[in-house]
């Protein structure tokens, strides 16, 4: 069964916009066009996503991406117990805890994104990694 990972808004919008790790980015987005990993975002991060694509390329525009995304990126959504622990947990930035506990309610085995704050405070049974550590990592 392919890994299951779980795409953070940061990594989206340096594909969307080919900001810095653009490259990375893209590819852990092609693993999961190639069915070699499973991919997870949370309705937020179609949010966070869908606000700055719709602001630089327009609304239809933006549904165009976000649906050429969710072809093949699953949405999952956290359960109110979880999100009350999300609350609870270390994690200092709201919206990271809910990402990050709704991924790991899901068993998703990785969480790939660019802050390296949610990466200091991840738990080993759901790593956080920049997309090139991934990559490098683990990569099908």
């Amino acid at each position: 069964m392919a890994s299951k990972i779980f795409i953070d808004a940061n990594v989206l919008l340096d594909f969307f916009f080919k900001r810095t790790a653009y490259e990375e980015s893209k590819q852990v987005i092609e693993l999961a066009v190639s069915n070699k990993v499973q991919a997870f975002i949370t309705p937020s991060v179609v949010h966070i996503v869908g606000h700055w694509l719709t602001k630089a390329y327009g609304a239809a525009r933006a549904k165009e991406l976000l649906l050429t995304l969710l072809a093949d990126v699953q949405v999952i959504d956290i359960p109110h117990e979880i999100a009350l622990f999300a609350l609870h947990s270390k994690i200092e930035d709201i919206e990271d805890a809910l990402q990050y506990y709704t991924a790991k309610h899901h068993k998703v085995n990785f969480f790939i994104s660019l802050d390296k704050q949610l990466q200091k405070r991840s738990i080993s049974t759901l790593p956080v990694y920049t997309p090139k550590e991934f990559l490098k990592d683990f990569a099908l």
